[in-house]
């Protein structure tokens, strides 16, 4: 069992920047793959952004190349999504899942998680 708790989310005005973090609890956090996952109002929940166990493979969907990040420390069981010239549409619920790693990933599918966060807010404002 592993436990996610998010952070960091808030208002910001566009442009602007934010770090989000995962904090991780329970079982060895560096066995696991970890997605970031946004939904917004009314929306179906998106894939974000993902890295693998040892921070080695990192993956991005289109729209937030280039603006965001995601990085781990399994020192510390955390994982962050450091995003940074937000823009009004990155307005969501943030989400943090985990999945004990395996050689194919399926990390952009929400399914393939058994474990999520309760989700962090973030607001852009134009």
């Amino acid at each position: 069992q592993v436990q996610l708790v998010e952070s960091g989310g808030g208002l910001v005005q566009a442009g602007g920047s934010l770090r989000l973090s995962c904090a991780a609890s329970g079982r060895t956090f560096s066995n696991y793959d970890v997605g970031w996952f946004r939904q917004a109002p009314g929306g179906e929940r998106e894939f974000v952004a993902a890295i693998s166990w040892s921070g080695d493979y990192t993956d991005y969907i289109d729209s937030v190349k280039g603006r965001f990040t995601i990085s781990r420390d399994n020192a510390k069981n955390t994982v962050f999504l450091q995003m940074n010239s937000l823009k009004p549409e990155d307005t969501a619920v943030y989400y943090c899942a985990a999945e004990e790693t395996r050689p194919i990933k399926y990390w952009t599918h929400a399914s393939w998680y058994d474990y999520w966060g309760q989700g962090t807010q973030v607001t852009v404002s134009s």
